[in-house]
């Protein structure tokens, strides 16, 4: 199975003819319009098989996948002591694995922002996770850890190793967390400010059948996006 994660920067319609040279199985896309709403023909037919989740109908979540993909959404709690935390889209695919969707957001939280709203999901989930995939923008890196607080972007890739989850970039390519040498981002589109903030992680069992991660090219993906596509294969799904 073939897996594409991409914050596309709004108006995915436009740019699903590029997407779709990746030929993938699912697409889990952040900061994408509704489909549903959307009176743009190519890209409801192109979204003919979806889960969508947002704010509003111009800048949500999504999952898209072929029409012999099942997708199936998953009701699972996202209130964390009366906050709802943003954004995540779950659901399980072909019966057979689970997948989240991840953008996180400031969430107007003072201290729980970005990997403080991913460690609020997992909190909330972590008992609810058997064979998965977590994957999109995460908006962190280990290199921005703060010494005082216990949800630092290290402390949830602790907490998803104990479940034994894994980065599928870090896996494939053989680097430390901090230590990217493929950046995922590039601040206002410019190359001199490169980050790696983009990510997939997977249970032990799909980790293994990982046969391929590329991130696209800059050259090629910052015409669309401030943000770069990582696709990955995995065998027997």
């Amino acid at each position: 199975m073939k897996i594409v994660t991409w914050n596309c920067n709004g108006a995915l319609r436009n740019k699903i003819e590029t997407l779709s040279a990746f030929d993938a199985d699912l697409y889990l896309i952040q900061e994408c319009e509704n489909p549903e709403l959307s009176i743009n023909k190519s890209y409801k037919d192109w979204a003919s098989n979806f889960l969508w989740r947002g704010d509003n109908k111009n800048k949500g979540i999504g999952i898209f996948a072929k029409k012999d993909t099942t997708i199936e959404a998953i009701d699972w709690p996202d209130n964390y002591k009366d906050n709802k935390v943003r954004h995540f889209l779950p659901c399980m695919v072909n019966n057979d694995f689970q997948l989240v969707n991840i953008w996180t957001s400031q969430n107007k939280s003072p201290n729980f922002g970005y990997i403080g709203q991913l460690w609020k999901y997992i909190e909330l989930n972590k008992e609810n996770f058997k064979k998965i995939i977590l994957a999109g923008d995460f908006n962190s890196n280990s290199i921005w850890d703060q010494w005082d607080r216990w949800w630092n972007h290290t402390d949830v890739v602790n907490d998803l190793y104990k479940m034994d989850i894994h980065s599928l970039y870090h896996t494939y390519f053989k680097e430390q967390q901090g230590k990217e040498t493929r950046p995922t981002f590039f601040l206002q589109r410019n190359i001199m400010k490169p980050y790696h903030i983009d990510y997939a992680f997977a249970s032990k069992a799909l980790k293994t059948n990982m046969r391929q991660f590329k991130i696209g090219d800059k050259k090629k993906w910052l015409r669309y996006s401030d943000h770069l596509p990582l696709f990955f294969e995995i065998e027997n799904l």
